[in-house]
């Protein structure tokens, strides 16, 4: 591929990242201004005197027109301003620089799980289709798909909490444990382990391991039914039935060959399934009372704190964006053919 064609390539990479990146501040932006909440009554309260609600409204520019204040709104989205909150008084990105580490924390072991389970399931139950393998596999992904999470989440802290105590209860740290270790980066797991303070390691392990478990199981689900379908697809190519008339042991031609192709697709549904964890774990993080981004936006929402909700939307659809041009790059470098 020549420098040209490179270069224009990434241009139009950018471009569509940028384009789709203000069709997000564009949603969010009316988003805050269609909802049945005043920002100025959440700011000042509903008793505030007159003359302090038509003060406040103006330093908030919400006096202007409307396309006027969406242009204040992307120069302070520019200058990293996301407002502030109402419920914390803090800056809604110092707010969010908090809780984002718990969540990253959670959906990151959470795919972890679904993956390194779901992969191989799916491709058991392609292999062995029609079989009582593939109908477990499909039985346990349909369960994933029609429990509801929170009734999984109260069952799993009933059994492996309260009766076989194996696992440690709601929240990151018990209380002994807390405040132990300065943060780095914000992931206990991380931060234990480089202050070397394994005690505080394993707590947070124990309470760790359940709401991952649970957010691991939906992602397995979700990825090994799709992992099931490519390798449907890639079992009846032509290339694998010649590999198999050479002679190529079965498990070369399945696990290298097969899922090698199978891999191409299966990136972006990785991709789209941790985003999904990153911002769908608000019931996970309610019931397990987990500090982490969708209890706060919970919270801010009952609370009307609309500076805060848009800050998270915002978060979480960047996210989203930056893990689907992630997934275009990786689908590239495995997949020769789209470079």
């Amino acid at each position: 591929m020549t420098f040209a064609r490179t270069t224009k390539l990434f241009g139009r990479e950018i471009a569509a990242v940028a384009v789709t990146f203000l069709g997000l501040l564009l949603v969010t932006f009316f988003i805050g201004r269609v909802v049945p909440i005043d920002p100025v009554l959440a700011a000042v309260g509903d008793r505030a005197p007159a003359e302090v609600y038509e003060r406040v409204k103006v330093e908030l520019g919400l006096h202007l027109p409307l396309y006027e204040q969406f242009w204040l709104y992307l120069k302070k989205i520019a200058q990293g301003d996301l407002g502030r909150s109402v419920l914390t008084s803090n800056t809604v990105l110092a707010d969010i620089g908090r809780v984002f580490p718990a969540t990253l924390e959670l959906a990151t072991l959470g795919t972890i799980i679904g993956v390194s389970i779901g992969v191989p399931a799916g491709v058991l139950a392609a292999i062995h289709r029609g079989t009582w393998i593939d109908q477990v596999v499909r039985v346990v992904g349909l369960f994933g798909f029609s429990v509801p999470v929170f009734w999984l989440g109260l069952m799993g802290l009933l059994v492996f909490y309260r009766i076989l105590g194996v696992v440690g209860g709601p929240g990151r740290l018990g209380v002994a444990f807390e405040d132990i270790v300065d943060p780095i980066t914000g992931v206990i797991l991380l931060d234990a382990a480089l202050r070397g303070e394994w005690e505080v390691f394993r707590n947070a392990f124990s309470h760790l391991i359940l709401p991952a478990c649970v957010l691991g199981y939906f992602s397995l689900a979700y990825v090994s039914r799709m992992t099931r379908s490519f390798m449907l697809e890639q079992l009846r190519q032509e290339y694998v039935t010649t590999a198999r008339v050479k002679g190529l042991p079965e498990r070369r031609v399945v696990w290298r060959h097969a899922l090698g192709n199978a891999m191409v697709p299966l990136i972006t549904v990785i991709a789209l399934s941790y985003a999904n964890l990153l911002e769908g774990s608000v019931l996970t993080e309610t019931v397990f009372a987990w500090p982490g981004l969708g209890r706060y936006i919970t919270n801010s929402l009952l609370n009307a704190d609309m500076n805060a909700v848009l800050g998270g939307t915002l978060v979480v659809g960047a996210v989203f964006i930056g893990l689907n041009l992630l997934a275009d790059i990786l689908y590239r470098l495995v997949d020769p053919r789209a470079r």
